[in-house]
């Protein structure tokens, strides 16, 4: 059969819709969110080729509105991820055997998918599922899984491309094959962009993969899995799993051919997976890739220079939007007392602005929280604020779970710099500030580096040039991901690799081929031409 060196298409990034009043994609979404609403579904576990179903069925409700069901989706246990495992080893050799540009096509394919005649179920199901405003869908659930499956096919073939140099007589190669053995992907609520690139990403550079989501992100990786079928993925190189974190882990992390994690979630849970990894090594066939994105208590910090607007319009979106449950949010801010009462009268008027409701109410800019477990927690910390000398509550602090898990966004101004919500990540609409003496910049430079594990994202203001290289150059283990007269949130795809160290992960950047590198075992090939049939080197000739 005839091959050919392939160019793919040239990535770029998905165009943002706005869902202005009056505009078509509005409408439709409109009616996506209605239509699903008018039903109830049976979301399966898809291992192989078979939908499974189970006798065990867990209700689906949106966390605005938890009396109302969107469906069922069918809990596993570890037979069922026993299952996956021996499905995705199955099919590996064939899937790790087929051409890279029909692995290509089939992402690209599912991208275009995701662009049109999905579009709409995909943000909807995130709306509903994991209460998100149409706005926080479309850059999420759309546009950024789309960057992600367009820009990774572009870095797969980029990273095939970087080869050897060879020497006269012989021909050197690198291959890049994929792990031996299976990765599984362990995705979180809050993305559903990352749902679908962690499985993904391994799956494309020729891996199987074994998928548990978030149990409260089902209702929308159900999408994907629908778009990765239609685009023609075989049956068992992606198979989504829905049992229990302990059943599952006890499957994956025993079984010999476990060859890698792809992980967004908790500092806690990451580290106890990493310990576990540690203490079963002696199990693997090979050294376990870990590629891991946690935690963060990610930050602003002011000069006296920075302008006041844009710092609290940074505030107001960094920590607020999506509820704060963003990995990037802004938790904490440190802002000299030059410009504070300023930037304190911005935020506080934004604050009155602010709708929180419904996300089938387009006006509201804060919906629900995921979870009650993440309600009472995020509610607990206002509590202590409350509660304590050290703190005071300047807006917000009320919360409410009777229809729906709802906090408002909340600014606690503390008086002590190592203030609990000051250090710990709280994952909600909470964010904590302290005011500094405005001359002393430096030190509130060293006291944010040292305030807290974790290294995800910060943001500096200022409009004095040397304060910004100060704090660039102080901060430069602080955060994987630093603005600069911006808020601390919202990377795309193959603009702004993500990802932090520290407690925060092994940086591992998610949209560059960083990320899809980890995912390979390159193998090196030397073919020499015409091969010596003496063992004597000129050297050992006699004078």
């Amino acid at each position: 059969m005839a091959k050919g060196s392939f160019n793919v298409p040239l990535p770029k990034n998905e165009p943002i819709k706005s869902f202005a009043p009056g505009s078509p994609e509005r409408a439709s979404l409109q009616a996506k969110l209605k239509e699903l609403k008018s039903q109830e579904i049976d979301v399966p576990m898809y291992i192989g080729g078979e939908e499974v179903r189970t006798d065990k069925k867990v209700r689906i409700a949106p966390p605005h509105d938890h009396q109302y069901t969107l469906g069922y989706y069918n809990a596993g246990d570890a037979s069922h991820v026993e299952q996956a495992i021996k499905a995705a080893m199955g099919v590996k050799e064939a899937w790790a055997n087929m051409n890279w540009e029909n692995r290509a096509a089939i992402f690209l394919k599912a991208a275009d998918l995701f662009a049109g005649p999905y579009r709409d179920e995909i943000n909807a199901a995130t709306m509903l599922g994991q209460s998100k405003n149409a706005y926080q869908a479309e850059i999420d659930a759309a546009c950024e899984l789309i960057d992600f499956f367009r820009f990774n096919v572009a870095f797969m073939q980029d990273i095939y491309n970087q080869q050897p140099e060879s020497a006269p007589g012989m021909w050197n190669r690198l291959e890049y094959r994929p792990l031996e053995g299976f990765v599984f992907a362990l995705t979180p609520f809050n993305f559903t962009s990352i749902a679908g690139n962690l499985p993904g990403a391994p799956a494309l550079m020729g891996n199987t993969v074994v998928w548990k989501p978030a149990l409260s992100q089902v209702y929308s990786a159900q999408v994907i899995m629908k778009v990765f079928k239609e685009a023609g993925l075989p049956d068992g190189v992606i198979n989504l799993t829905l049992a229990n974190g302990p059943d599952t882990g006890e499957a994956i992390f025993n079984h010999p051919d476990f060859g890698g994690i792809h992980f967004t979630g908790s500092t806690g849970v990451f580290q106890r997976i990493w310990k576990t990894i540690g203490e079963n090594i002696g199990k693997y066939r090979s050294y376990p890739r870990i590629v891991g994105e946690t935690g963060g208590k990610d930050f602003i910090i002011a000069h006296k220079s920075a302008n006041p607007k844009a710092l609290a319009t940074a505030i107001t979106r960094g920590a607020f939007e999506y509820q704060g449950q963003k990995c990037s949010a802004a938790s904490r801010a440190y802002v000299p007392d030059n410009i504070w009462n300023e930037v304190k009268g911005y935020v506080l008027d934004d604050l009155k602005a602010i709708k929180m409701g419904d996300p089938e109410d387009f006006t509201n800019f804060v919906n629900a929280v995921i979870t009650e477990v993440a309600f009472d927690s995020i509610s607990s910390y206002i509590d202590k604020a409350k509660n304590s000398p050290m703190a005071e509550i300047i807006a917000g602090g009320g919360y409410n779970k009777s229809k729906g898990y709802f906090i408002e966004p909340t600014i606690i101004l503390a008086k002590d710099p190592m203030f609990t919500t000051m250090c710990e990540e709280i994952f909600g609409p909470v964010l904590t500030i302290y005011v500094y003496q405005a001359e002393r910049f430096e030190e509130a430079l060293e006291l944010l580096d040292a305030t807290s594990p974790y290294a995800l994202t910060g943001a500096v203001f200022s409009q004095d040039r040397y304060a910004i290289e100060l704090a660039t150059r102080k901060l430069v283990n602080s955060a994987g991901n630093f603005y600069i007269n911006d808020k601390p949130t919202g990377a795309v795809v193959g603009q702004q690799p993500f990802g932090g160290a520290r407690a925060s992960g092994t940086n591992d950047k998610a949209g560059s081929s960083l990320n899809l590198i980890r995912w390979v075992s390159a193998r090196t090939i030397k073919e020499t031409f015409v091969p010596p049939v003496d063992f004597r080197y000129p050297f050992m000739g006699k004078d």
